[in-house]
């Protein structure tokens, strides 16, 4: 890759302008850590510029290209995992079974689509959260808010509140960690064709709701089967199961995130390699601020986050600040409105990126705008509405001409009881039962499945 991010001579960005990956200490960040020790920060930071990378640019460069496919309604994109990844579950098991999910929505939803889903995970790297205040009351006691495991622990004593920058390289380290078990699992034989087809089957025949989809299983058999007639080799190790798999979070703390950017040696250009694709959160999306500055100039393909409050305007100036060299797969505007606000807000924003001739990977982030507080005092949201919020993202994407790219979900390979409805109809008084997310609610393995065939009966439409 080059040199490390210890060395501030200026970069071009996408723009033109003279850009480092310090540059972006000169604005005003929104979300910040709160370290409580600077030379603590700097010594740790020192340390994470000398690690080496835990992506490269080529495979950035390689994911930008397939999402320019998306861009040009030739492929489609499921982003999926965790809400925030916990330092607690790292078990291979538990990695193993996130992949699994994830491969086994990929199935159905390529089938549905008709096109290849680019397979992207909120892991190996996602564990920093935005919260809506600095501090929160437990009890009686006021503490600094939970903003996730590479700041600070979400156990609710003021002693584990505190920020410590030492996370940071525990971050890192689990971050490698899961990429070697992701990598090893998807080059390896997991990702088998015809073993990811079966857990499909086993979901449809163990379930009332799920034997709706015994059609469109039959018939992902019966192409697998052509498959193999025409000489097709579908054997485990054989090259058609190996599949690309990349990485993403949430770019929040630009620290760890700068102290992990490096010069490609190829092209020149700095690349953000904690990850394969960073995306800018809802909160931390201003044009005038760090965020947007210090993703303005990575190389990286990247995503926004855009809630119901965007400005048809102030997304022409994201993308002008973004992606102004107007290149395909760069950019993702990933919507996170609500069922009740997608079929009014979406429109607006659609023609007015459409019409300014930029090209943009949009994603539906059911999640975020479907969210509530249940009578327990759980934050939950309803399949119904993720499903609905999810219809009616379709809808306006074929009321206005443009290609629907792809959804984003928070979900887990755990039998968990986060949200409710779904396949087992999770019921409100379900909730405590296995409710283990460190933030927010996410979908378990036979919702996010159940979640799968209807978006591809929705893409089969």
């Amino acid at each position: 890759m080059g040199e490390t991010a210890g060395d501030r001579s200026a970069a071009t960005g996408p723009a033109g302008a003279v850009w480092t990956p310090a540059s972006w200490r000169e604005l005003p960040a929104a979300q910040p850590p709160g370290w409580p020790d600077p030379d603590a920060v700097a010594s740790v930071l020192a340390e994470l510029a000398s690690e080496p990378p835990l992506v490269f640019a080529g495979e950035a460069r390689t994911l930008t290209r397939s999402l320019g496919n998306v861009v040009a309604g030739n492929a489609f994109v499921l982003q999926a995992g965790d809400c925030a990844e916990s330092f607690s579950d790292q078990a291979a098991d538990q990695i193993r079974d996130k992949l699994r999910v994830i491969l086994q929505m990929a199935v159905v939803l390529t089938y549905g689509a008709g096109v290849p889903v680019v397979k992207l995970g909120r892991i190996a790297g996602q564990y920093a959260k935005p919260r809506s205040s600095p501090t929160e009351r437990v009890g009686d006691v006021e503490m600094n808010s939970f903003r996730g495991h590479i700041v600070n622990d979400d156990a609710p004593i003021p002693s584990a509140r505190v920020p410590d920058p030492r996370r940071m390289l525990a971050a890192y380290h689990r971050s490698a960690s899961t990429l070697n078990l992701l990598r090893a699992f998807t080059k390896g034989g997991f990702a088998d064709l015809s073993q990811v087809h079966a857990w499909n089957q086993e979901f449809v025949a163990t379930s009332a709701e799920g034997r709706r989809y015994e059609a469109i299983a039959e018939e992902i058999d019966r192409t697998l089967r052509f498959m193999r007639a025409c000489g097709v080799d579908l054997s485990a190790g054989a090259p058609i199961q190996q599949v690309d798999f990349y990485t993403s979070h949430e770019a929040l703390l630009l620290d760890y995130e700068e102290a992990l950017t490096r010069r490609d040696s190829l092209t020149g250009r700095y690349y953000d390699c904690s990850a394969h694709m960073l995306w800018i959160g809802e909160r931390t999306r201003q044009l005038d601020g760090a965020h947007v500055e210090f993703l303005s100039g990575v190389g990286n393909p990247i995503g926004v986050k855009l809630g119901p409050s965007t400005d048809p305007a102030e997304v022409i100036e994201l993308c002008e600040r973004l992606n102004p060299e107007r290149e395909p797969g760069r950019l993702a505007l990933i919507a996170r409105l609500g069922i009740s606000k997608v079929t009014t807000v979406l429109p607006g924003l659609v023609r007015a990126v459409r019409d300014a001739g930029h090209p943009v990977v949009w994603e539906c982030d059911p999640m975020h705008g479907n969210t509530f507080t249940a009578e327990g005092g759980r934050k939950t949201r309803h399949f119904d509405d993720v499903l609905g919020e999810i219809r009616g993202f379709f809808a306006v994407h074929r009321a206005e001409g443009t290609w629907p790219g792809g959804v984003h979900v928070e979900l887990t390979g755990d039998d968990v009881t986060e949200c409710l409805g779904g396949v087992e109809d999770i019921l409100e008084e379900q909730l405590p039962l296995r409710y283990t997310t460190t933030c927010d609610p996410r979908l378990n393995a036979r919702q996010s499945i159940d979640l799968a065939f209807r978006v591809a009966e929705l893409l089969r439409a």
